[in-house]
């Protein structure tokens, strides 16, 4: 079974795996933001943060592998009242758009080093000047613990990956150490996680 498929089927069985409220380090930053702006939600499952920056007034697209997520974040946005913009699409194979996002908001968007390196350049393509993105992601030390993340090691995130993947971007905030998750079933406890904020210069 492909990742997508099996993320199709995760996300089927009813009810919202993280929750359907926004991560709680992206709602931080929402000093940040401003209605108007541009937003991409990537890897962005059921919508829960896309949803929650439309709500804001920001104009955003919501990006994942899984169909039947972006489905269910085209619903979430419906039931809300707010517009979301859904693709669906991998993240380290899509056609990046360039200098066309104001933000980019990366939660818990755990890939293979050779496409976490696709697709964090299309990031940096797809910022316009003074673009923020906001990252908070699992560090290697939650291996062994239950409250999230992926099981393989070289998922993981570290302060140095951050510096090297989005080197060139401004670092406004990074940070590595524990935080307590409450995310729907999936994210639940302390957790290590890697959290920044980078502008496009």
């Amino acid at each position: 079974m492909s990742t997508s498929l099996a993320w199709d089927e995760r996300y089927a069985g009813g009810g919202f795996q993280f929750g359907d409220a926004p991560n709680e380090y992206l709602v931080a930053q929402s000093r940040r933001f401003r209605p108007g702006m541009t937003a991409l939600a990537v890897g962005d499952g059921e919508g829960r943060n896309g949803v929650w920056l439309a709500r804001h007034g920001l104009e955003v697209t919501s990006l994942d592998w899984s169909a039947v997520g972006m489905g269910k974040a085209g619903e979430l946005a419906a039931g809300q009242g707010v517009p979301l913009e859904t693709v669906v699409a991998d993240a380290a194979a899509w056609n990046w758009p360039v200098a066309r996002f104001d933000l980019i908001a990366w939660i818990y968007l755990h890939l293979p080093p050779a496409d976490r390196t696709l697709a964090a350049a299309g990031c940096r393509q797809a910022l316009k000047s003074g673009g923020l993105l906001v990252l908070e992601c699992f560090s290697p030390a939650q291996q062994g613990r239950r409250s999230g993340g992926p099981k393989l090691p070289e998922l993981l995130w570290t302060r140095g990956i951050v510096e090297q993947e989005f080197a060139g971007l401004e670092i406004l905030e990074l940070t590595e150490g524990a935080v307590r998750l409450d995310e729907g079933l999936r994210h639940q406890g302390l957790a290590e996680v890697v959290r920044c904020v980078l502008r496009q210069p």
